[in-house]
Formats: C-alpha cells, sequence, structure tokens
C-alpha cells in the first residue's frame, strides 16, 4: 500500500477546491478529493443528480479543477461511455496529443446508481465500457431531504421511512461483479490510502471498473461534523461495510477487512448504529435482524473465499 508521505507528495495539488459549499464534515468532499489524487489532471467527470451536482458552484467559480459535466439522473454512465468513445476518437486523430492519457470518470450517489441509474450502468458493464464509475454511498436521497434509497440499511430512520426501513441494503458491487467487469472494488473514506491505491489501479486497467465509496452524511445520518472519519471507522471495524476488491473475477480482502474474517476481531455493531440518530430509535428485532445479515454475509464470504482458493491456477 502507498505510504502516507508518498501519496501527498505525488499528488500535493487539490482538484476539489475550498470553498464549495458541500456540508461541514462532508464524506463525499473526501472521496471525491482523493479519487482525484490518484486520477489527476487527465480527468473529466460525469456527475447525475446529486448532492455533487448543487455543491460545485456556479462557473466561473465553480470547485472542479477539472473538465466536471452535470447529467441527467439516469445518463451518467451512458454520458462517460460517450466521452470514453470522443477520446478514444481524438486518439486515432490526433496522435501524440495526450487524448489516450484521458479517464471518463462518473461520480453518482446512491440513488444516481442503486436505483434511477442502474439501467445506464447495467449497459456501460455489459459493453465493458472503458470508465471508471463510482458510488458514493451516503445510503440515502440526501440532496432532496433523506428519502430512502435501495441502498440505506435495515433499520434506519429517513423521511420516508420513520419507523425504520424494513428492507436490507442492495449489494451493489456484488452486482456489478456479476457482469464480470475487470475490476470492482469497495472503499471507505476513513482508508484514504486504500481508495487511493484502488483508484490508482483501475486507472491501469482497460474496461469498465466499478468503486463503491461510504461517504457517510453528517446531517442525514445524525452525527457531529467532526465525527464523519470515526463514523466511516466504525462502520469498517464492525464489519458493516467490507472492503475488497475482485479482479478478473478474483475476490481479495483488503488490510482493513481481512482480520475480520474472525469474528472476535469485530468491535460490537451497536458501537457503530449508536454514534447515529437514524437508528436511535431502531428495535430490538431490527437489531437483531442487521446483525444476523451482517453475519451471514461474512458467512457466505468466507465460503465464497474458501471455494476460490480451490480454482484451478
Amino acid at each position: 500500500m502507498t505510504k502516507l508521505k508518498e501519496a501527498l507528495e505525488s499528488c500535493q495539488e487539490e482538484y476539489f477546491l475550498p470553498g464549495n459549499s458541500c456540508c461541514a464534515g462532508c464524506g463525499l468532499e473526501i472521496a471525491l478529493r482523493w479519487a482525484m489524487k490518484a486520477l489527476g489532471p487527465n480527468t473529466a467527470l460525469v456527475t447525475p443528480a446529486s448532492c455533487l451536482n448543487v455543491v460545485v458552484g456556479l462557473w466561473p467559480k465553480t470547485a472542479p479543477n477539472f473538465p466536471f459535466t452535470n447529467m441527467a439522473f439516469a445518463a451518467g454512465a451512458a454520458a462517460a461511455t460517450g466521452m470514453s468513445a470522443a477520446f478514444k476518437a481524438k486518439a486515432y486523430r490526433f496522435p501524440g496529443k495526450g487524448w489516450d492519457k484521458m479517464t471518463a470518470l462518473t461520480f453518482a450517489g446512491d440513488g444516481g446508481t442503486a436505483d434511477i441509474g442502474i439501467q445506464g450502468l447495467s449497459g456501460a458493464a455489459e459493453r465493458n465500457s472503458n470508465q471508471i464509475y463510482v458510488c458514493y454511498d451516503n445510503e440515502a436521497y440526501m440532496n432532496t431531504g433523506i428519502q430512502r434509497s435501495s441502498s440505506t440499511p435495515h433499520g434506519a430512520w429517513t423521511s420516508t421511512t420513520t419507523k425504520g426501513k424494513d428492507r436490507f441494503k442492495k449489494n451493489l458491487p456484488a452486482i456489478m461483479a456479476a457482469h464480470d467487469i475487470p475490476y470492482v472494488a469497495t472503499c471507505s473514506i476513513s482508508e484514504p490510502l486504500d481508495l487511493f491505491d484502488k483508484f490508482k489501479k483501475a486507472k491501469s486497467i482497460e474496461g469498465c471498473k466499478y468503486i463503491h465509496i461510504l461517504a457517510p452524511c453528517a446531517p442525514g445520518w445524525g452525527f457531529g461534523s467532526d465525527e464523519t472519519i470515526e463514523v466511516s471507522r466504525l462502520a469498517v471495524k464492525s464489519g458493516s461495510w467490507i472492503l475488497y476488491e475482485i479482479v478478473n473475477g478474483i475476490m481479495t480482502l483488503s488490510k482493513a477487512s481481512k482480520p475480520l474474517l474472525d469474528p472476535s476481531k469485530r468491535i460490537p455493531l451497536i458501537e457503530y448504529l449508536s454514534r447515529q440518530k437514524r437508528f436511535a430509535n431502531i428495535s430490538e428485532k431490527d437489531l437483531i435482524e442487521l446483525q444476523e445479515y451482517m453475519d451471514h454475509t461474512w458467512k457466505r464470504l468466507e465460503v465464497d473465499l474458501s471455494c476460490q482458493d480451490n480454482y484451478p491456477k
């Protein structure tokens, strides 16, 4: 893994500038800043309707210091597919001008990925469009009033699930892995070097790459704006958020999650949930179901990894 000093020395320039209108402690801002440190200036970003559309500010005082395109809710992956095709055509028409070094990047929320944008994303994956698609997951429609999405966890309060959501979170990374794309990864803003390395790797791979980032939302989840990193870290330490990457179908657990295959290494789930007001009224029944679902996810993962070890080399 890249060392912090090495990462900071190699990417001192900021591409998502200060003065934007992100909420204090915004997980999205941290995710985008570190992603762009890894990808560099030869990156063109598409973002469908989300918080990211509105926090960048109005031209000519916009926060992104790189090409940035606002896009309709359902069309992020499709627009990035077009950009990628344009870069390829430009590289053919004007060799040596750097067009072959451009990266098409989609940065979408969970609503624009798991719900409204999944059709376009699935199509891009099936075509193996040469782009990096990112879901920054704050687990609800935060920009429009904290409504539930299919990425909202079981038992969580939202403005449309006032007694707690009665369904479990959709597993988007697994859905994307089922498309047999060359690279799928999960990240957390509490592990910036892991995030940095995964974006570096994704950039080096041809084809459709999918990265899913846990990006806690202080006002939407109900915690202090100075607690974003700690809440994100507790998600990882409890085993609620698993860090891994899948390269050409082969999964590897990341450094922070690998020890958690042993259940005794996980902190109690309640330590993570109790830091968030959205779980303040979670019932004992929902809490037990959430714990059982998480435990089952880890057991299934352990079986998958064990079977994978027996694949012909």
